[in-house]
Formats: C-alpha cells, sequence, structure tokens
C-alpha cells in the first residue's frame, strides 16, 4: 500500500499540473502577464511557462528515479542502440500525420459539433519570424523532450504499482487530451490518440526515444502548417 501511495504522489507531482500552477504563480508575481492587452496569449510568457516546466519536471523525475536507486537511462532510453530509435521516430512520422488526419476527418463526419474551435489559439501567437522561431523550438522541447520523458516516468511508475503500464496509458492518454481542450474537442481526442500510441511504443521499445522524436517532429510540422496557412 506504501509503495502504491509513494508512486501516485509521483505520478500526481510530474503530471504537470503541479508544476504548472507553482510556475504560473512565480511569474505572476514577477508582474508576467499570460494574456496580451488584445486579449491574445503572450508567446514570451507561454515559451518562459514552458520552458521552465521541462527543467523543473526533468530535475523532478531525475529525483524521483535516483531517490529509488533506478537509473535513468535504463529507464527512460532502454537497452536499444539510440540511432535505430532515432530513425525509427522519423519513420512513424507519415503514420502519425494519417492517423490525426483520420480521426478528425472521422470526427467531422459523426459528430461535428466537436469541432468547437475554428481557430486554434496557438496560431495568435505566431506573429513575426522571431516569435514563431522561439514558439517552434519551445514546441519541440516542452512538447517532444517534456511529455515524453514525462509520459515514460507515469508509465513506468504505473507499470511498477499502479495497475499496469497498459492501464496507465488509458489514464495518462485521457488525461493528455483534456490538457488540450483548449483547441477544440475534436483536438482533444486526436491528441489523446496520438499520446495513446506514443506510450504504448514506450513500453513496447522500453525507450522514450522514438516517441521523443516523432513527437518533436509533429510539433515542427504543425508551427509550419500553421504559418503556411496563414
Amino acid at each position: 500500500m506504501a509503495e502504491r501511495l509513494a508512486a501516485l504522489m509521483e505520478v500526481v507531482m510530474c503530471s504537470g499540473f503541479p508544476t504548472q500552477l507553482f510556475l504560473l504563480t512565480v511569474m505572476a508575481s514577477f508582474g508576467m502577464q499570460l494574456r496580451l492587452p488584445d486579449g491574445g496569449w503572450s508567446p514570451l510568457f507561454v515559451t518562459t511557462l514552458s520552458l521552465l516546466d521541462t527543467a523543473l519536471l526533468l530535475a523532478l523525475i531525475v529525483f524521483f528515479l535516483r531517490s529509488r536507486g533506478e537509473r535513468v537511462r535504463s529507464v527512460l532510453l532502454g537497452v536499444r542502440p539510440v540511432a535505430s530509435e532515432i530513425a525509427l521516430g522519423f519513420l512513424l512520422l507519415p503514420f502519425i500525420f494519417v492517423l490525426a488526419a483520420l480521426v478528425l476527418g472521422i470526427l467531422f463526419t459523426i459528430a461535428p459539433e466537436l469541432h468547437n474551435v475554428a481557430r486554434n489559439p496557438l496560431q495568435d501567437m505566431l506573429r513575426n519570424p522571431r516569435d514563431t522561431a522561439v514558439f517552434a523550438l519551445a514546441a519541440m522541447i516542452a512538447g517532444g523532450l517534456r511529455e515524453e520523458v514525462q509520459r515514460g516516468f507515469i508509465l513506468h511508475r504505473f507499470r511498477q504499482s499502479l495497475g499496469g503500464g497498459p492501464f496507465g496509458v488509458m489514464v495518462y492518454s485521457l488525461f493528455f487530451g483534456l490538457g488540450h481542450l483548449d483547441q477544440g474537442y475534436d483536438a482533444a481526442i486526436a491528441v489523446a490518440t496520438l499520446g495513446a500510441i506514443w506510450g504504448s511504443l514506450y513500453l513496447i521499445r522500453g525507450s522514450i526515444v522514438a516517441p521523443m522524436v516523432s513527437h518533436a517532429a509533429f510539433n515542427l510540422t504543425q508551427v509550419i502548417k500553421f504559418v503556411v496557412l496563414r
């Protein structure tokens, strides 16, 4: 019982919600504003929050692993050659695009009311080339690196003490999707589906490298798509 409570505490601490609430409070105390005068999101605020949260989460995960005598490399990178995992991540990218488009297409056909956000709010932060470049970097680091390290650690704890890896994939994918509700219900469902794929890949391969590469590349191409469509 104590083992499960400890694992659950670590999962909650590394879920992203406590760390972001803490950082939002600190940043607000320094006078930083999430919203611009015109009501849009501040690219500087969002990028700073994402990068600080990445650093804080990585530190927490390393601390929790080492406090139990676990090796960070073994848990997150596994035993497979890193180069082959990087190649796999890029090879999976077309499948990720097709899956995302398929899910969104099906939802738009059978439940168009789920498309409740006409314009992704992240697009409004791409106001100039500098903001776009900074946001693209943050999307790859905070999305590809942070979220996959976070997912790998949480699934590792589920596999150990909280009902198993597959159960962890279902639970964490649900929360992963809920974290993207500001982009629309349909987008949240598509993101949850992609999260389940990346999580399953970690369980199968024992490494976050392929999901991380795939996720980072996907986020980068989404930023490029926003710029091209605008």
